[in-house]
């Protein structure tokens, strides 16, 4: 492997980091709080290089059902708590430190295993994932039942496709 082209071609480096305080609240809740979710770095703020989210469960069980992607990889990295984390082929309960990366088409899926638990998830590159959770989130909020149908449209729009 090597570097990549270089995209940056200025003599001097600039002010353009950005930074985020620990005490930000989430951007998104999801079934009124069940689920927290910090957009800390999103595609647009990174240029479309990678997206990086803290996803915060709640007590009660929550996660996503296996899935892959097609045009980005997905990571996980556990902070608090147990995570059951799916490789596609089976699963398996993590602790933080426990790390889980997913190629495009690589089969997996999470969920919190037992009681509250907080992780890192990585998408590279920086895929517009903040539409996709905000319509996850309006229809927990709203109690909306979706039809197969309509369950399988949304996850094509949003390069999700279940397993």
């Amino acid at each position: 492997m090597t570097y990549p082209d270089a995209t940056y071609l200025a003599d001097e480096g600039e002010v353009s980091a950005v930074f985020r305080t620990a005490d930000a609240p989430p951007e998104l809740s999801i079934g009124g709080g069940r689920t927290n979710v910090h957009h800390l770095a999103t595609g647009a703020t990174t240029d479309g290089h990678f997206g990086l989210y803290r996803w915060e469960m709640g007590a009660a069980q929550t996660g996503g059902s296996p899935h892959f992607h097609r045009t980005f990889s997905e990571s996980f990295f556990i902070l608090e708590g147990k995570v059951d984390l799916y490789d596609g082929d089976a699963w398996a309960t993590r602790e933080p430190g426990d790390f889980l990366y997913a190629p495009p088409g690589g089969i997996h899926a999470f969920r919190n295993a037992d009681g509250p638990a907080a992780m890192l998830v990585l998408f590279a590159p920086g895929a517009p994932r903040e539409p996709y959770f905000e319509a996850l989130a309006e229809i927990v909020e709203s109690g909306r039942e979706l039809s197969p149908e309509e369950w399988t449209e949304l996850y094509a729009r949003h390069d999700q496709f279940m397993v």
